[in-house]
């Protein structure tokens, strides 16, 4: 079993030109499965609102949904660095809520690291969180809880003003004390210069190859979430398209009396069978 990753690791990674790879679980055996492929991080993403509990956006999860799903995920990836993301409203409130509720994480969920959304505009949730001994995460660019101010689900950054505050957000939020900086959906260009600009380790979902590091959402690279696909995503399994045919065949195979067969079923035991058909005589009505 390979030794789990710490923040040190991650550091010389990015040092070494070695690129992460890490995904989003949200349950037990997604978890278990990225485990033994040799995942570097599981995110447990704030995106299970969609995924998982089949919400419009991620504006409704909770902290408890969250909580549980990272429970789940850390019994499946024991031995993986495993990141809770914060929900909305968990952290934007006070920087007690964003203390408390980050180490919730921490102590009912043995996560060890937290994400948030938001640049200097939560630098002082990032130093709270920090100051308290949690490892904290940034994210910049698409902010999924935000996604109303931003005019949707559209890629930031692909202008030079623009461009120029997310560069002001990726320092403001590693000073702040973040151990690390995910951006999402910004041009390859920006990204670069980030991830150069920066000490910590910048990974990318949706910002391209120059970075440390890349995410997917794995509804999204296993095609179990068909509401729609980012143009960022690779598909690498069709495991909707699986289980919707194993569904369908069960189906057929129920109707047509071909399931359940006789390898399928318990039966009386050998030596109780005439007690057995004397009980059902007498239970006969």
């Amino acid at each position: 079993m390979a030794k789990k990753r710490t923040r040190l690791d991650l550091v010389r990674m990015k040092r070494q030109g070695e690129k992460a790879a890490w995904v989003t679980a949200y349950d037990f055996p997604m978890a278990s499965f990225a485990e033994q492929a040799g995942m570097d991080m599981i995110l447990v993403g704030d995106s299970l609102g969609m995924v998982l509990l089949g919400y419009q956006g991620t504006i409704p999860v909770t902290m408890d949904d969250c909580i549980r799903s990272c429970q789940a995920v850390r019994r499946g990836a024991p031995n993986t660095f495993c990141i809770g993301d914060m929900p909305f409203l968990s952290y934007q409130v006070s920087d007690a809520d964003a203390v408390q509720n980050a180490g919730r994480f921490l102590k009912e969920a043995d996560m060890d690291a937290v994400k948030l959304e938001g640049g200097r505009r939560v630098l002082g949730r990032i130093k709270a969180i920090a100051d308290a001994g949690v490892l904290v995460m940034g994210h910049v660019g698409l902010t999924p809880q935000s996604s109303g101010q931003l005019g949707g689900f559209k890629a930031q950054g692909r202008d030079p003003e623009s461009a120029k505050e997310l560069i002001l957000d990726a320092r403001a939020i590693e000073e702040a004390g973040a151990f690390a900086l995910l951006l999402e959906a910004v041009p390859p260009e920006l990204t670069e210069f980030i991830a150069k600009d920066l000490a910590i380790p910048v990974y990318s979902i949706g910002a391209g190859v120059p970075c440390d590091g890349q995410l997917l959402i794995c509804g999204d690279m296993l095609g179990l979430f068909q509401a729609f696909t980012p143009k960022f995503v690779k598909t690498y399994a069709n495991v909707a398209e699986i289980e919707t045919q194993a569904f369908r065949e069960y189906i057929d195979d129920v109707r047509t009396g071909r399931f359940p067969t006789d390898d399928h079923c318990y039966h009386v035991l050998k030596e109780h069978v005439s007690d057995y058909e004397v009980m059902l005589k007498e239970m006969s009505r």
